[in-house]
This record gives C-alpha cells, sequence and structure tokens, in this order.
C-alpha cells in the first residue's frame, strides 16, 4: 500500500493536467536571435503586404469578380490567418524570449493553426475544380460556378474545419503531460503536442486519422482526379498552341500545391520517422511549413496572372 502511495506521487510530480509548454526557436542560436528576427520579419511583411494586396485587389477591381480570382482571395486570406496565427509566439521568442505557453493558449493556435490549414487545402481542391471546369467544360463555367455556388463552397469549407478540429483539440483536455513539456517548435504543433502526453493517446491518434484521411487523404485524391480530367481533354486538343495556352493557366494552381503539399508532408514526415533528426530539422521544416506558402503563392499568382499583375502595376504606378 506504501509502494503504491509512493508511486502515486511520484507520478504526480512527474505529471500536470494543466502544464506549461516551452516554446523552442532555432536550437544552438539562441544567442543570435535578434539577427534570426531580421529575415523572420522580412519574411512576413512579404507573406502580410502581399496576400493583403491580392485581397485588395480582388475585391476592389470589378474586372476580377470571377470564380477563378474569388478562389485566389480564398487563397490568400487563408495564407493570412496561417501567418497571423504563429507570428506572436515566433516573434515573441525572437525578441524577447517568451517561450512559455499554456495548454488552453496551445489549444487556441492550433485551432487556428490547423483550421486555416485544413481551409487551404480546400481552396486548393476548389481551385482545381474550376480549372477543370474552365477547361473540360468551358459553355457551362459560368452556369455551375455562380457567387452562390462559391458562396457556398466557402461556408463548406468552414463546416469541415470546426467538424474536424474541435472534437480534435477538445481529446486533448483530459490528457496529463509530462512536466518537461519542451515542443520542437516556436508555435504548437499538434503531432508535436501530443507526443508530449504521459497518458493513454488512442483516442486522439484514431480521431487524428480520420481527419487525416478526410482532410488531406480526400483532397489529394480530388486534385489528382481533376488533372488527370484535365490532362485528358487537353491531349485532344489537336494544336500544341493551343495545348500550351490551356496548360498554362494551371501552372499557378500548380505551383501552389507545390509549395503547401511538399512542406506540409515533409514536416509530418519528420515527425513520424525521424526522431533521431537533429532539432535543427525539425525547426527549419516547420517554419518553410508556414512560412514559404503566405510568401509565395501572391508572388506566383502576381507574376503568372496577367490579369492580376496589370492591376497591380496599375495602383503602383497611379500612387
Amino acid at each position: 500500500m506504501l509502494q503504491i502511495q509512493n508511486n502515486m506521487e511520484i507520478l504526480s510530480n512527474l505529471t500536470s493536467k494543466f502544464p506549461t509548454f516551452m516554446l523552442t526557436s532555432i536550437p544552438g542560436l539562441e544567442s543570435v536571435h535578434a539577427w534570426i528576427s531580421i529575415p523572420f520579419c522580412f519574411l512576413y511583411t512579404v507573406a502580410l503586404s502581399g496576400n493583403c494586396m491580392i485581397l485588395f485587389v480582388v475585391i476592389t477591381q470589378k474586372s476580377l469578380h470571377e470564380p477563378m480570382y474569388y478562389f485566389l482571395s480564398m487563397l490568400s486570406a487563408a495564407d493570412l490567418g496561417l501567418t497571423v496565427s504563429t507570428m506572436s509566439t515566433t516573434l515573441g521568442i525572437l525578441w524577447f524570449d517568451a517561450r512559455e505557453i499554456s495548454l488552453d493558449t496551445c489549444i487556441v493556435q492550433m485551432f487556428f493553426l490547423h483550421g486555416f490549414t485544413i481551409i487551404e487545402c480546400g481552396v486548393l481542391v476548389a481551385m482545381a475544380f474550376d480549372r477543370y471546369v474552365a477547361i473540360c467544360d468551358p459553355l457551362r463555367y459560368t452556369a455551375i460556378l455562380t457567387n452562390s455556388r462559391i458562396i457556398q463552397m466557402g461556408l463548406l469549407m468552414i463546416i469541415r474545419t470546426v467538424v474536424l478540429i474541435v472534437p480534435l483539440l477538445l481529446l486533448l483536455k483530459p490528457l496529463y503531460f509530462c512536466r518537461v513539456n519542451v515542443l520542437s517548435h516556436s508555435y504548437c504543433y499538434y503531432p508535436d503536442v501530443i507526443k508530449l502526453a504521459c497518458s493513454d493517446t488512442r483516442a486522439n491518434s484514431i480521431c487524428g486519422i480520420i481527419d487525416l484521411f478526410l482532410t488531406t487523404g480526400v483532397d489529394t485524391l480530388c486534385i489528382i482526379l481533376s488533372y488527370i480530367l484535365i490532362v485528358r481533354s487537353v491531349l485532344h486538343i489537336a494544336s500544341p498552341e493551343e495545348r500550351h495556352k490551356v496548360f498554362s493557366t494551371c501552372v499557378s494552381h500548380i505551383g501552389a500545391l507545390t509549395i503547401f503539399y511538399i512542406p506540409m508532408i515533409s514536416l509530418s514526415l519528420v515527425h513520424r520517422y525521424s526522431r533521431s533528426a537533429p532539432k535543427v530539422v525539425h525547426s527549419l521544416m516547420a517554419n518553410i511549413y508556414l512560412l514559404l506558402p503566405p510568401v509565395l503563392n501572391p508572388i506566383i499568382y502576381s507574376v503568372k496572372t496577367k490579369q492580376i499583375h496589370k492591376v497591380i502595376f496599375s495602383l503602383l504606378l497611379t500612387k
């Protein structure tokens, strides 16, 4: 009996139901945080200004009130959400060494971080569908992608996000966490947090797998199917010039898919299979995963989409 009581006391000293996590920036470079913050601030500025510019241009220019640009504005909004949701903790560490974060604050950050990630997945599917309709069924394009249908698609993305994310995060509340709660990144990332739990996490793992299948799994299959149908339709075009012209309308979307999925898959693989990898690798992949899409998406669409860069240049020249 005494032994059981001693074990319970030891367990209570080692675990906590209301933990405080310690965030990590770039391991081994703590002494140069002030210098590291300079490129981070530059990238955050590019991401915020670029996506705000896309939103402003699409909203204010009536010539861009078309389905393709509505989806682009949704993508920019999701990128803004991803940027803002992690900017405060990352810069807080680099500027003030503010590493502590409570479980509740962590859950709120994960809601927005993973929520906007799921929304961005949905937007990329919608953009693939947009390209499919524009190329494979152009005569019915405006009849299929009406304003009301686009609004419904946007609402469906938000509802799917809330339904999948909220139960996943609520399952964190009953867990006990080990006292040494050092996270691998400068923000709360669900797989990173769940690794620190000392209690049974089977329900969390099952819920996480279901969410992963219903988001990344289903969305990836839909995108692949869309492009199979697009390629099949384009190959029936006799003229090489027309083929090139049609394919060029997909370049921006393919670029957005690449810079979103490759870092996300790489970070997931690092967490799942490379536990022996240096902490710097974890940190580098985490920052690439969050900063690359918001920084590059506005640049890709501004350069590759003639209507967008014409409007942006005209606005800059008038000022």
